[in-house]
């Protein structure tokens, strides 16, 4: 059968449905399909689109690896770490340093502040050298204990050479002629409690002395690493001892 044949078959029978004329190039079974003698009664147009269809459902999918990735998503492990609570902040420390005046014969203090990143809200618990002052004219426990401001804290320490807290109490009023104990927690069974404290009477707190040096004020030894300073009363709810 001729081609020029075929194609004209093929309009014939276009023109014959009402159907737009598409011409396809057709393969395997749809090409044997249409190349059928007419004369045969098979071979239409229908069944050749038939056979093609049945033919391009028989080709598998083909997916390369650049169309499979784009559908894949990298989802990332994510670690997390939790962060250690903050430590505490150190308490505000005021030092305090001793210097005898050439012109008046008195004591004069300097001062310098340690404080916490917060410097906020330790600055209204820490001393004047206006207040350090009075507390020296007004009380000769107070005027002594100057005497070793910056002195180091030892421990077991009860000498100028180093102090702990109770070393540093005992030896103040050592030079006063009172003998104290080197316990801190004896010092509550010493002297008598007073609910208003005058400079020069002592601080007991648990594992602790000092000795108060007025109104949010205090004088000791704090601990490692620190020297006999002045600074603000941070104990809460201590007691105030008074040795005649």
């Amino acid at each position: 059968m001729k081609y020029g044949y075929m194609r004209a078959k093929t309009r014939a029978v276009a023109a014959a449905t009402g159907a737009a004329l598409v011409v396809v190039p057709l393969t395997g079974a749809a090409a044997a399909a249409l190349v059928t003698d007419d004369s045969s009664g098979t071979g239409t147009v229908l069944d050749a689109a038939a056979a093609y269809t049945s033919d391009v459902a028989d080709i598998p999918e083909v997916t390369t690896a650049a169309k499979k990735s784009a559908y894949e998503i990298d989802t990332p492990t994510v670690k997390v770490k939790v962060p250690p609570p903050p430590e505490p902040e150190p308490e505000p420390v005021v030092e305090e340093t001793t210097a005898p005046s050439t012109t008046s014969g008195t004591t004069t203090v300097s001062r310098s502040e340690s404080t916490s990143s917060s410097s906020s809200s330790s600055s209204s618990s820490t001393a004047s050298s206006a207040n350090v002052q009075a507390a020296i004219s007004g009380s000769a426990v107070i005027a002594e204990a100057s005497k070793y401001v910056g002195t180091p804290y030892r421990s077991g320490g009860s000498t100028p050479a180093g102090f702990d807290c109770s070393g540093f109490v005992s030896y103040v009023y050592g030079q006063l002629g009172i003998s104290l104990p080197r316990s801190s927690g004896a010092y509550y069974s010493v002297g008598t409690r007073v609910s208003n404290p005058q400079p020069g009477d002592i601080i007991v707190s648990p594992g602790h002395v000092a000795i108060y040096a007025g109104p949010n004020l205090q004088i000791d030894s704090p601990r490692p690493g620190k020297t006999v300073q002045f600074r603000a009363i941070w104990q809460s709810s201590p007691v105030y001892v008074r040795v005649t």
